[in-house]
């Protein structure tokens, strides 16, 4: 199985070539869009051509998402702790972006491998911004302690007008709620399937230390009270429980993107899957078509040896002619 991976591949190139490039630039002004919906638009000006302008606009939050002006809880903290003095946030941000950066490259680290891990955690700007309430959640819980004021059950959004859950009322573990929703028929089957697999999966001796999972058909009993619109799930409900040895040290991050992009990745297998179908009864439909034309073929030379010119009616009068 695959892992998606935190950077844009796409904002990354394009901070590196600038870097590489010098003061030899030209102007830069362009869109671009990754899974669940977050959009970014990069800018460069000949002018500055050191300064990089960065607008990212998040997936649509549903109303029962937890938000602050607009950003996820403490999105705007992360991006400082994150990136320094080579970040400038801007407000107000532009016009259909829910935040904009002006990001400075020469307060980069002149230490060529420094530089890297720093423009590769530019390029995560999604996972900064999207994970940086469950990031809080999560350092308590490696602390195990419970986040002062908040609520019994937080909604973080992580798609367009959908969001997971978190119980994060006790210290010594987080239970983490995905209702999972798909539009195509046959994506909620193969989805249903996959989740109830993955389940499985999780109970072999290898994976004894990963999180522990389940999966239901019906909304577990952390979502009560909730919503019925948040809880119109039609591949069932997947429960993650997260405990504190999951969260330790350089952990953390890996386990804010996981649960920050789970959706993403179950929807990524599910179309691998059904992609495999499809190749697999394209090529098993090409051979039945190959084995009925050879059946064809040699009907067609059947065909022509009975009814060829090897054979020729003989009259009466040949008969009797053949007799003397």
């Amino acid at each position: 199985m695959i892992l998606l991976q935190s950077p844009s591949r796409f904002l990354l190139q394009i901070l590196k070539d600038r870097v590489v490039s010098g003061d030899k630039g030209v102007d830069i002004d362009c869109h671009t869009v990754e899974f669940d919906d977050v959009r970014y638009h990069i800018q460069f000006s000949m002018r500055n051509p050191k300064v990089m302008v960065l607008s990212v606009a998040l997936p649509l939050a549903p109303p029962e998402a937890i938000l602050h002006d607009g950003l996820p809880l403490g999105a705007i903290d992360a991006i400082k702790a994150a990136y320094g003095a080579v970040v400038q946030i801007l407000d107000p941000p532009k016009d259909c972006f829910d935040v904009t950066m002006k990001i400075n490259l020469t307060k980069l680290p002149t230490d060529e491998e420094q530089r890297n891990v720093v423009l590769t955690r530019i390029a995560s700007v999604r996972e900064v911004v999207l994970g940086a309430p469950l990031k809080l959640l999560l350092r308590h819980l490696a602390s195990k302690t419970v986040a002062p004021n908040v609520d019994k059950l937080v909604a973080l959004v992580h798609r367009p007008n959908e969001s997971f859950f978190l119980a994060p009322q006790q210290a010594d573990k987080v239970t983490v709620v995905y209702p999972m929703r798909f539009q195509d028929s046959i994506d909620i089957v193969l989805a249903t399937s996959f989740l109830q697999e993955f389940v499985e999966a999780r109970r072999t001796a290898a994976l004894n230390n990963a999180p522990s999972c389940m999966w239901s058909p019906v909304p577990p009993l952390e979502l009560k009270g909730v919503n019925a619109d948040a809880l119109d799930a039609n591949a069932g409900f997947v429960t993650f429980v997260v405990f504190p040895r999951h969260v330790e040290g350089r952990k953390l991050d890996k386990t804010v993107w996981s649960l920050l992009t789970f959706h993403a990745y179950v929807s990524y297998h599910v179309k691998c899957s059904e992609g495999f179908m499809h190749t697999r009864m394209r090529r098993r439909v090409e051979s039945l078509i190959q084995a009925l034309d050879r059946a064809k073929s040699d009907a067609e030379k059947l065909k022509k040896l009975v009814h060829g010119g090897s054979f020729r009616r003989l009259s009466m009068k040949h008969e009797g002619n053949s007799n003397h």
